[in-house]
């Protein structure tokens, strides 16, 4: 681990303590993962403290766990489905954090808002609300941002079908795009695969 990494594990585990359930060093940057109760405090603690100063939020994602590691218990988050994933960015300290938090509920997902700590995760937390329905409370305003108002479900969750639940279509007698039942058969294509009778032969 190189001198720079050193420092900054050990100022996360300095200011976040108990907050801290696991780091990793792995390809040159740092994982650490919090509960969901703690997410925001340390966040916070994230951007504030001058020894951390993650002043700069790069990405915010969802992650689907649905499958992974079925069974076992040694594998992050266990027996956890939704996961709320950031890259944040501290420019004055010229080091990169990740961080990860599992919603508590597998059906309902939770996690806090960050919106206040870093105005731009605002529409990071939309896209994953949209395609993974993780809610977050205290977004000032959560709602669709790829997909239309009235679509049903959330196309990147593991166990969404691939041809989708409801299909759109412009009816010339209605005058308007209506949505009806998926009419997708689903089918299986095998490429035929055509060569001359020669192909292969030795000249």
């Amino acid at each position: 681990m190189s001198a720079k990494l050193e420092t900054l594990s050990q100022n996360l585990q300095s200011h976040l303590g108990e907050r801290l359930k696991s780091l990793k060093v792995a390809l040159g940057e740092i994982t650490i993962e919090v509960a969901a109760g703690d997410y925001l405090e340390v966040m916070k603690t994230l951007r504030d403290e001058p020894a951390l100063g993650f002043e700069e939020l790069i990405d915010l994602c969802g992650v689907d766990y649905l499958g992974y590691a079925d069974g076992r218990e040694d594998v992050p988050g266990a027996g956890k489905r939704f996961a709320v994933v950031v890259h944040l960015l501290s420019v004055a300290n010229n080091w990169r954090l990740r961080v990860r938090t599992f919603a508590e509920d597998n059906v309902f997902p939770v996690v806090a808002s960050v919106v206040d700590v870093w105005n731009g995760a605002n529409w990071f937390e939309r896209e994953a609300f949209d395609l993974f329905g993780l809610v977050f409370p205290g977004h000032p305003d959560l709602r669709r941002i790829l997909t239309d108002y009235g679509f049903v479900g959330h196309p990147f969750r593991k166990d969404f079908p691939i041809s989708g639940y409801v299909e759109m279509r412009y009816d010339p007698e209605e005058g308007r795009v209506i949505y009806q039942p998926v009419t997708i058969e689903p089918r299986e294509n095998t490429p035929r695969i055509v060569r001359e009778e020669s192909y292969g032969d030795s000249v």
